[in-house]
């Protein structure tokens, strides 16, 4: 058997690449003062049976720099969407009249910035969870790959030490995309 076969080094990089890219997009919606539909993209509802995105259940739209707009196609929805947004640890407090939620958007004093900060830790947190996943799934082919006998154990521990270096690096970026993010957060 080749050598390489049992590893795909660019799966393994897009599959962390993906995770990095997600949180990206979680640490997007985590906005500093103005108020932007993308804030609620992380936001799932429970609704048909299932987790879908917000955006999926409704329009968000910004009518003014303070205030995001969340209308309700479905009218029986309203209550899970309203308990996603009050559960999603953004500190949001919707203001409903009927199907139409508008959400102020809160001054961002020291203490909301600490919060803030605290749901970006989280999101990184999971990201890097999402990394040792990845990293634990390929070194369990590779374990096994070597009980088979289809790589040599030099082989193994070669590729084992091959898919530390991107695990270390996609941490790193992680670690990069947070600081960056708190960075931004913490600005007065």
């Amino acid at each position: 058997m080749d050598e390489q076969a049992p590893i795909d080094f660019d799966d393994i990089s897009r599959r962390m690449d993906r995770a990095i890219t997600a949180l990206s997009s979680d640490l997007g919606g985590l906005r500093t003062g103005r108020a932007s539909a993308s804030l609620l993209d992380p936001i799932q509802v429970e609704a048909y049976g299932s987790r879908m995105p917000l955006n999926q259940v409704a329009t968000v739209s910004v009518p003014e720099a303070r205030m995001i707009s969340v209308q309700v196609w479905d009218g029986s929805m309203a209550s899970a969407v309203e308990k996603a947004i009050r559960e999603s640890n953004l500190g949001l407090n919707p203001v409903i009249e009927g199907n139409l939620f508008r959400i102020p958007i809160p001054e961002l004093n020291e203490e909301r910035r600490q919060e803030m900060v605290k749901v970006a830790h989280k999101y990184a947190e999971k990201t890097r969870i999402s990394v040792r996943h990845i990293r634990r799934d390929v070194m369990d082919q590779l374990k096994k790959a070597e009980k088979a006998s289809d790589i040599s154990q030099d082989d193994a521990r070669t590729l084992s030490d091959q898919v530390q270096k991107l695990t270390d690096e996609a941490i790193r970026n992680v670690d990069d995309t947070l600081s960056t993010k708190e960075a931004e957060i913490m600005q007065v």
